[in-house]
């Protein structure tokens, strides 16, 4: 396929396409000579030409141990900016450029960086060590400056090791002066799984999982013979991956503690996911003692739902309410009601929600985990509902990204196609060895098996899940549309056995990971460099 047209036969968002009916394409890789540097001068030139206000917002975050309150006596300590999580929200206007400096003030000589998710900026603030800048030592200080110059729901956290499963994460608005949208009021949500300080730490959970299901010491455990058995027959089982650089946890002689076991979804395709959380956050706040956002009876309220999770989907809804979707990845889409929706790790939605009058739980299901994180919308009297509440509208009326249609001002122009890509997602639970085209990510390397590009082409990727799990694909530094006429997004869900295309203009020259945004398989090596020929 050559071009964006109707008469292309494209499948989107959650994929519905069985791998074995593929065309062969190119898989991307190449030498690491002739690319574009992060620091180089075509990454600058780029900058000068990116749109600016001249206004700038300077802050500090301070990435440093702390005990945070979690609510109902749960107080955990982990690692969090400025002593809370989530950390404190970002705001600013389109075109604003943000000055932040980070200061490392983590123990044991840990480094760190930040990565600003979903942002389109410049290369060399992208926040990925070693890829775009040498990592922050334990100590020390980085300033990131860039034009953020597109306006959305993002949010930010670290981009080494397993550290965006700590309390280091925050979110980033970007306000349009010219929104169109209307409405009363906004309330950020933000969503994550929690098990920091509580049952260890992520870098006690990567350690025990690494070993894949080859290497657990099953016991007499009856769940072993769950759904990850479908993980072990047929799929490449290459050498493993390195170990984490972010902690040096011993798995010496470990126990199942944070390996689960037989979590399953139709709506993900099968395997929900492989680790154990004690706890599921909504703003920072376990479900038996939940957020609360007060509002008016009749008020239209905008709700920025991002899910900083690092392993968890979440199936979201409002009891007694509808939603409707106006926003995804932080790009407008054509209007959707809808009674719930499904958010991957990474992925954001913008839904927009006429409350009623009394007291209704926001709850945030952790998909095929039989969990939930909870808060609630308060405009009148009612009774507390109980921290497991499950409103029929969770079971209601549901899109995937794929049903979900870009608004017109920011539908991909019809261009012919200069690049094809293919991405091969794989690995499995035997020996837990998560790759992108059959190589896991090398830290040590991080040019190695480019996935190659040059500034002005139009370029389709196509995820080719060979797995028998889902994982939410990222790209760095750029927004992709799915398919013909699909939503702009940075993340989206490729199901098991199941393709999914995607297109993007080449318009931010770099060198920008790809990757799972599930921690653990990004951790263990399903990550690649799309990167810029110089």
């Amino acid at each position: 396929m050559n071009s964006i047209n109707r008469r292309s036969v494209l499948l989107a968002g959650l994929g519905v396409a069985g791998v074995g009916t593929l065309a062969a394409c190119s898989n991307g890789s190449g030498s690491s000579a002739g690319l574009v540097s992060p620091s180089g001068s075509v990454v600058a030139g780029a900058e000068k030409k990116r749109a600016g206000t001249g206004r700038q917002q300077k802050l500090t975050l301070t990435a440093a141990p702390a005990k945070v309150d979690l609510g109902g006596g749960v107080m955990p300590r982990t690692w969090a900016f400025d002593g809370r999580t989530p950390g404190k929200e970002v705001r600013l206007s389109v075109g604003d450029t943000l000055i932040a400096e980070l200061s490392n003030q983590l123990p044991n000589k840990t480094t760190t960086s930040i990565h600003w998710h979903g942002i389109a900026l410049r290369n060399d603030m992208d926040g990925v060590p070693p890829a775009t800048q040498t990592a922050v030592r334990a100590g020390s200080t980085f300033t990131y400056r860039f034009i953020a110059d597109a306006p959305g729901t993002y949010f930010f956290h670290p981009h080494v090791g397993v550290q965006l499963d700590r309390g280091l994460y925050a979110p980033l608005i970007v306000d349009d002066p010219k929104e169109t949208l209307a409405y009363d009021d906004e309330w950020v949500v933000v969503l994550d799984d929690w098990l920091d300080g509580v049952t260890g730490t992520p870098d006690d959970a990567f350690a025990e999982v690494k070993q894949g299901m080859g290497g657990m010491d099953m016991g007499s455990s009856s769940s072993s013979t769950s759904s990850h058995g479908g993980h072990m027959g047929g799929m490449d089982m290459g050498d493993s991956a390195a170990p984490s650089p972010s902690g040096s946890a011993s798995s010496d002689d470990m126990s199942m503690k944070f390996m689960l076991m037989g979590a399953t979804s139709k709506l993900l395709g099968g395997d929900a996911g492989d680790v154990k959380y004690p706890h599921h956050l909504i703003n920072g706040r376990v479900a038996n003692d939940p957020d609360v956002y007060t509002g008016r009876p009749g008020n239209k309220v905008r709700l920025r739902i991002i899910n900083a999770g690092s392993e968890t989907a979440y199936r979201v809804a409002l009891g007694e309410h509808k939603l409707t979707i106006t926003h995804t990845d932080g790009f407008p889409v054509q209007h959707r009601e809808v009674d719930t929706l499904l958010i991957g790790m990474g992925e954001r939605y913008d839904v927009l929600v006429t409350l009623g009058d009394g007291l209704f739980p926001l709850v945030a299901l952790a998909e095929g985990k039989d969990m939930n994180g909870l808060a609630l919308v308060r405009t009148g009297s009612g009774r507390k509902p109980s921290a497991t509440v499950r409103p029929k509208e969770l079971d209601g009326v549901f899109v995937t990204s794929s049903q979900l249609r870009a608004a017109d001002d920011v539908r991909l122009k019809t261009a012919k196609t200069d690049v094809t890509h293919q991405i091969r997602l794989s690995g499995g639970m035997e020996k837990y060895n998560w790759t992108i085209n059959g190589h896991p990510f090398d830290v040590a390397d991080p040019e190695a098996n480019p996935i190659l590009v040059e500034k002005g082409q139009r370029v389709r990727l196509d995820f080719v899940n060979g797995t028998d799990m889902w994982h939410p694909m990222h790209l760095h530094g750029h927004t992709y549309q799915l398919g013909v006429s699909g939503p702009r997004k940075d993340t989206a869900i490729v199901l098991p056995k199941k393709k999914l295309s995607v297109f993007f203009d080449a318009d931010n020259p770099g060198q920008w990971m790809l990757h799972c945004h599930n921690a653990y398989h990004g951790e263990a090596g399903m990550m690649a460099n799309v990167a810029y020929r110089d």
